[in-house]
């Protein structure tokens, strides 16, 4: 291998994330990996879809060798191999934090290339004392960053959120200018990262109409638009604020690369209405490239058979992309 594997999560033991990754692996990965997270578990998915795969296990990501049908898995936890499906559990909760921060350990240590997280489940982890809203938060505290975003991307949308996992009260509350310039200023970033030599930033007003020049709330007048100004001043292609009704459907016809959105669901709503197949989940702001499944748990299909691999697959992709870029 010229660069080290990427290292796959394989999210909560309980959901379907160790289901996609044996079904990942069964088709072929579409770059080197390793997996952080239960062999037994790994077997028992495997077992369960009839893949035609090994699961072995590997003390750490240097003695990666790859391999057609064959998962490398990096053991992080030791849970009951008849661990219940579909079921909120802290054991479970604690296993998929660990697998991450197992994941970052290796990232920041350059014994793998690139972090792809399969989904978790926030209630497990809560129930495990381990509170924090999601992937994103735990990533950007051990990376030591303040400045990142969350950033949903598909074949037709790129979206990066100003505020993700909080109230929708708290959500107005974080539209401030610092907010705004630093979500312009990562979109811009993310774009470069895509290959993008002047990426086109649109940013979406908050009120409805962008605040129809003060009729609908002062934020888009006040905040947003003075924010735009100073990116659109340091050289950043943007404009804005724009009303949220229209411009995804704006940057879907070529418009903008990237869309920056407001808060959790004006922005993803759009994203997963396309389809959560070809969804990614990307953290912009990171020293290190973190890629994600665009869905959750999906408790109630777990250890069933019927999960899609897609966004895993196309995670991984989009990971291999930036690598090169």
């Amino acid at each position: 291998m010229t660069q080290p594997p990427m290292g796959i999560t394989m999210g909560d033991p309980a959901g379907i994330g160790p289901e996609i990754v044996v079904k990942l692996f069964a088709e072929g990965p579409p770059a080197p990996a390793v997996v952080f997270g239960d062999v037994l578990l790994l077997r028992r998915a495997a077992g369960i879809l009839g893949a035609p795969v090994e699961v072995v296990e590997i003390e750490s990501a240097r003695a990666a060798r790859g391999g057609a049908g064959r998962i490398e898995v990096i053991p992080v936890s030791r849970l009951p191999e008849d661990l219940l499906f579909g079921r909120v559990d802290a054991q479970a909760g604690q296993a998929a934090f660990d697998y991450i921060n197992r994941a970052i350990d290796a990232v920041q240590a350059g014994t793998i290339s690139a972090i792809v997280t399969a989904p978790i489940s926030k209630q497990a982890m809560h129930e495990a004392g381990i509170d924090y809203p999601g992937h994103t938060e735990i990533l950007a505290e051990r990376a030591g960053t303040r400045d990142y975003a969350m950033m949903l991307a598909n074949r037709e949308l790129r979206v990066l959120l100003v505020s993700i996992h909080v109230p929708l009260s708290e959500a107005v509350a974080m539209v401030t200018q610092e907010n705004e310039l630093r979500a312009i200023r990562l979109a811009h970033r993310a774009g470069l990262q895509f290959g993008i030599a002047q990426p086109r930033v649109g940013v979406a007003g908050l009120n409805p109409h962008a605040g129809e020049g003060g009729m609908f709330g002062h934020e888009d007048d006040a905040i947003i638009a003075p924010a735009v100004a100073r990116a659109h001043a340091e050289g950043i292609a943007v404009v804005g604020p724009l009303s949220g009704d229209t411009i995804f459907m704006r940057a879907r016809q070529g418009e903008f690369d990237v869309v920056v959105a407001q808060y959790h669901d004006q922005g993803l709503i759009p994203v997963k209405y396309l389809g959560l197949d070809e969804g990614v989940n990307i953290t912009v702001g990171l020293p290190f490239i973190r890629t994600s499944v665009d869905h959750g748990t999906a408790f109630e299909i777990a250890g069933k058979g019927s999960a899609s691999a897609a966004s895993l697959r196309a995670a991984c992709e989009q990971a291999a992309l930036m690598l090169k870029g």
